[in-house]
């Protein structure tokens, strides 16, 4: 054997070792992409009925959206005609009701003020009654 054919040797043996080498990364890489290929389908097929059942809701929730729309078009209606009867019974009560406030105060100050003006007439009448008393006692001594 010439150093040639034992170079050639060595080589082709390092080729080989190469070649198993890399074999058990790209094993490794085959079993991988096969379990990610599985993982995927498992998930594909987990992720329709998903889907069906969020579609489901979806219409449930749209009906139920449209019968809250209607519900408050009605408050909406409702509160425009309580609001169109308020201004038309306040302008037809609204006028005369406080005209009579604004009377039962008026008499209720008047009255008021009588009370407080006899009460204090009443007041400066005894006051000047005690004086005068005071005044005839003091003339009588």
């Amino acid at each position: 054997m010439s150093a040639g054919e034992i170079a050639g040797l060595i080589a082709a043996g390092a080729l080989v070792l190469l070649v198993v080498l890399l074999a058990f990364p790209l094993l490794k890489l085959g079993r991988t992409l096969d379990e990610t290929t599985l993982t995927i389908r498992q998930a594909r097929e987990q992720t329709a009925p998903i889907l069906d059942q969020a579609n489901t809701t979806v219409a449930h929730v749209n009906s139920n959206l449209e019968r809250v729309d209607d519900i408050t078009g009605n408050a909406a209606n409702v509160s425009s005609n309580v609001a169109a009867l308020t201004s038309v019974v306040a302008a037809t009560l609204g006028s005369p009701l406080i005209k009579v406030a604004a009377f039962s105060y008026g008499v209720r100050s008047a009255a008021k003020k009588k009370r407080e003006g006899q009460a204090l007439a009443d007041a400066v009448r005894r006051d000047k009654d005690e004086r005068r008393a005071r005044r005839t006692a003091r003339r009588a001594a």
